[in-house]
């Protein structure tokens, strides 16, 4: 079993800057991609940013040029930066991560809890 855990949250103007962490532990013998996703009311979970394990990330057309994805693989840790933020950008955020639990595998996802980023306008 894999559990991950949030933080970096809240609420925010329009135009300001929220960093949100994501920590990943338990049974991990290789971690595939880690990566954010949001919810806002309403709507569907989409993709916001993802890593992979060869260090190609991938982003949402909406937040090219002010989200920036990182990881720091000796903690299994995906950060991601957001800047320029908008009030469409309020949602719940959700980390990622597809982890191969062995050597022999199988491959699961696992999901965070959420964190409700606000931006008012």
């Amino acid at each position: 079993q894999v559990q991950l855990v949030e933080s970096g949250g809240g609420l925010v103007q329009a135009g300001g800057s929220l960093r949100l962490s994501c920590g990943a532990s338990g049974r991990i013998f290789a971690i595939k991609s880690m990566g954010w996703h949001r919810q806002a009311p309403g709507k569907q979970r989409e993709l916001v940013a993802v890593t992979i394990s060869d260090g190609n990330t991938n982003y949402a057309d909406s937040v090219k040029g002010r989200f920036t994805i990182s990881r720091d693989n000796a903690q299994n840790m995906v950060y991601l930066e957001m800047n320029s933020l908008k009030p469409e950008d309020t949602a719940v955020y959700y980390c990622k991560v597809i982890v191969v639990s062995t050597s022999w595998g199988p491959t699961n996802q696992y999901w965070g809890q959420g964190t409700q980023v606000t931006v008012s306008s």
